[in-house]
């Protein structure tokens, strides 16, 4: 007499995506305050002079930070669901902040609490989707965290531009009460049910998220992984002094690094004058809409097929496309700047290659960094990791912008467009030669190969004696 299944049991990989989905609000929420002051500030210019919007720029990467060094602190303490539960609070409260504020000191401590709330979701939600997913369908779900976001920007844009500043924020504070109310039913990582000796626990969550019941074999497997790696009581020094974590460690700095050094930020923040540039085609706040749309519609494309493909092709199209992409641009700002050539009929040319760099970015650079954070590293010092990679992220995107403002005031355009290209072909060596591929590997085979251990076969064979 066989056992019947519980009806939640029966679908697989359900309740993975629906974790996916839920998760991910909070990341639509992040977006959204990001995006915030692009069709906000214009309106606000009676008040908030350039200096005090600067602030306002910067203080999302200062709560940032600090919200990462919390979520490091908590994420193994508490739990990653809960972890991002708590997030959903600082992000709530800055919305209300901004609707009713009547100071431009408010709105720096709304957003300052965005900030926090962005380091706790980008240090729980990629660890929870890594560890919580399938390896079939694991790129999807992780590269769903890129595609939400840059959906919340394009929201936030799209709302922003047709709302007041006050009910604009209101609408927007109902993302992350959504969020509260619908992750919180979503079972807790089975990986840190084991780290915490909750052996009953995690045996319901795997089999909630794996749509079957027997799921001993994958328990036991989890179950010494982790055993093998907390057994050192990992450490932040153990990311840099053994070989394996600074391995992945490289990966992922080399891979958010050459994302950001492509100058997509630049790009995103030059969007608006280089479609004002095409003339009377669109009108800004479309051309806006326009550009996200676009970012959405291939990171999506890049979710559904990255589990198919692999990481390393996309990484490799992506970044090959967006180097050509960006050397068009560079010569086109060189010939019109430098020489007495009259470029006024190919006027066109820098919106075209920029809708290209979009659509060829997007594909594989945009999403797949972020996703592979829940890839590379142990369950020990995963934590400190991601915490790491999110103060790394965050020094390399204001240095590249700071970098395009210097250069393209005082040497011209084509400098940074340039600059951006030789990164782009210079992280294309990277992707080639240090990048290794994860696609369709489970998180311990992962392990295994950045130890130089026994192959994916002889690892499952010895998982299964």
């Amino acid at each position: 007499m066989t056992m019947k299944l519980p009806k939640v049991c029966t679908s697989k990989n359900l309740f993975q995506y629906l974790a996916m989905v839920t998760g991910t609000l909070a990341t639509i929420c992040s977006g959204m305050h990001y995006g915030w002051p692009s069709p906000s500030l214009p309106k606000m210019e009676e008040w908030i002079d350039d200096e005090e919007g600067s602030w306002m720029a910067v203080m999302p990467l200062i709560g940032g930070v600090c919200g990462s060094l919390c979520g490091a602190a908590i994420v193994d303490v508490i739990g990653r669901k809960r972890t991002l539960l708590i997030a959903t609070v600082p992000a709530f409260i800055a919305w209300i902040l901004v609707a009713y504020a009547k100071s431009f000191i408010i709105l720096v401590v709304a957003r300052l609490l965005a900030g926090i709330s962005d380091g706790l979701i980008f240090t729980a939600l990629p660890i929870y989707l890594g560890e919580i997913s399938d390896p079939k369908i694991r790129g999807s779900l992780g590269s769903s965290v890129s595609v939400t976001w840059i959906f919340g920007i394009m929201l936030i844009n799209a709302i922003g531009a047709y709302l007041g500043i006050t009910l604009t924020a209101l609408i927007s504070s109902s993302v992350p009460i959504l969020c509260l109310g619908t992750f919180i039913w979503m079972p807790e990582s089975p990986y840190f049910l084991v780290m915490k000796g909750n052996e009953s626990e995690a045996r319901r969550s795997l089999r909630v998220f794996n749509g079957k019941h027997d799921v001993e074999r994958e328990l036991e497997t989890m179950s010494q992984e982790v055993k093998e790696h907390n057994a050192t009581n990992g450490r932040w020094l153990d990311l840099f002094l053994i070989p394996s974590n600074r391995k992945a460690l490289y990966v992922m700095m080399g891979t958010r690094g050459f994302q950001q050094l492509a100058g997509v930020s630049a790009i995103t923040f030059y969007a608006y004058s280089i479609f004002d540039s095409a003339g009377d085609l669109v009108s800004p706040s479309v051309a806006s809409i326009i550009f996200f749309v676009i970012q959405v519609t291939m990171c999506s494309f890049c979710s559904l097929i990255v589990d198919r493909t692999g990481r390393r092709p996309l990484l490799i199209i992506s970044i090959t496309g967006s180097g050509i992409a960006l050397l068009i641009k560079a010569i086109y700002f060189l010939i019109r700047d430098e020489t007495d050539i009259n470029v006024d009929d190919y006027s066109l040319i820098p919106v075209i290659s920029m809708i290209a760099f979009v659509l060829i970015f997007s594909i594989g650079m945009q999403s797949i960094p972020i996703l592979l954070l829940g890839e590379l590293f142990p369950t020990d010092i995963k934590a400190f990791a991601v915490c790491f990679a999110d103060i790394y992220f965050a020094v390399v995107a204001t240095t590249v912008s700071k970098f395009f403002q210097l250069t393209k005031d005082n040497y011209g355009l084509y400098v940074p467009f340039f600059a951006f290209s030789a990164f782009c072909f210079l992280g294309l060596l990277f992707t080639i030669y240090v990048v290794p591929e994860t696609n369709g590997k489970t998180l311990e085979e992962i392990q295994q190969e950045f130890r130089g251990e026994t192959g994916k076969e002889e690892y499952r064979k010895k998982t299964e004696i």
